[in-house]
């Protein structure tokens, strides 16, 4: 509590956030009132919120039957907006409260047992799933493919070998891939599924397209590109947009095969291979000079994967902070590729 911090040579704002910094877990109350708007616009709590929400676990609790402000209204809808929060509920009365509050931080507390995070372990584990590079003939005729590799933390087996063959499961999968908000496949095009050593491996066409879930909900992402004149172009936005994607899919995946939240953690690495004879772009450098470009060297080193620094991320990122993970990821992929 801010209350017990003590005497210190801060603003209360930095005080109040360097201390949501240092905690394990963030219990979020939201009632009637909104607070005095502070110098960045909104609320010393919506700031707080905003701040914890992409680094560390939220668990939020909404206050019903009680008329709200207009701006704490809006507050609250924000929050609700979430699809990847550890526990969200609705209270009346205070010691219902209370023992909401004691469930939601002893499950918590359940979903992190299973072992410790190792950051270098699961950066590690991320990077040994990727695809090697096998030179242009691994685009198999479609064009380039990205790879994304997300690993999970703690480590630990949450689908059982039946449940990797489970019918309903890559039915649901192959629902979301194709159908889904998120969809990451054509929905003109057939898919196939087998298993790939002890995964599951879902794919469309000829495989450059994939997606392969672990037992430890890991997951790998197969995503062709379309290229422009001539298939030597990659633009950025399009990047992005299956990263993003990808993103939003790893998210829907990990909910349905880990309701509970036994996972808490990611750790992101992408990759981009045969990279030596394309030609990186955003879309206003295409637009000005689509048929004049400077091509890359074959031969030229790819760029290596990259991650985020730190590397590993709650779980709830992939929800709450999924736009800037990505944006960042995209960031690094193409200095990386333009310093090679």
């Amino acid at each position: 509590m801010a209350e017990d911090f003590g005497a210190r040579p801060q603003s209360p704002q930095i005080a109040c956030l360097d201390g949501l910094r240092q905690s394990g877990l963030v219990i979020l109350i939201l009632g009637a009132q909104y607070g005095d708007p502070q110098a960045a616009g909104i609320s010393a709590t919506h700031e707080e919120y905003r701040e914890a929400k992409g680094s560390r676990p939220v668990i939020a609790f909404v206050q019903d039957g009680v008329d709200r402000v207009p701006e704490e209204a809006a507050f609250v809808r924000e929050v609700q907006g979430w699809e990847g929060g550890l526990f969200r509920g609705g209270f009346t009365t205070p010691d219902q409260l209370k023992g909401f509050i004691t469930r939601a931080i002893h499950e918590w507390q359940l979903a992190n047992a299973a072992g410790p995070i190792d950051p270098h372990e699961m950066l590690v584990r991320a990077q040994a799933h990727l695809p090697e590079n096998r030179g242009r003939g691994y685009m198999r005729g479609n064009g380039p493919v990205l790879a994304l590799s997300l690993a999970c933390g703690p480590q630990q087996n949450i689908l059982r070998p039946a449940e990797i063959e489970s019918p309903q499961l890559v039915e649901d999968l192959k629902r979301t891939a194709l159908f889904g908000p998120v969809q990451i496949f054509n929905p003109e095009r057939g898919t196939s599924h087998r298993l790939d050593g002890d995964g599951l491996l879902i794919t469309q066409g000829d495989e450059a397209g994939s997606v392969r879930l672990g037992p430890g909900g890991d997951l790998l992402f197969r995503l062709p590109l379309a290229t422009g004149r001539m298939g030597m172009v990659v633009i950025e936005e399009d990047v992005r947009e299956e990263v993003s994607r990808a993103v939003a899919f790893a998210n829907a995946a990990l909910d349905r095969i880990d309701p509970t939240q036994r996972l808490t953690h990611i750790a992101p690495v992408l990759t981009f291979p045969e990279t030596d004879h394309l030609v990186w772009r955003d879309r206003a450098e295409q637009q000005a000079s689509p048929d004049s470009y400077s091509m890359g060297g074959f031969g030229r080193p790819e760029p290596g994967p990259v991650h985020l620094n730190p590397a590993i991320r709650p779980r709830a990122a992939l929800a709450l902070d999924g736009g800037h993970m990505v944006e960042d990821l995209i960031v690094l992929l193409r200095r990386a590729w333009k310093a090679g």
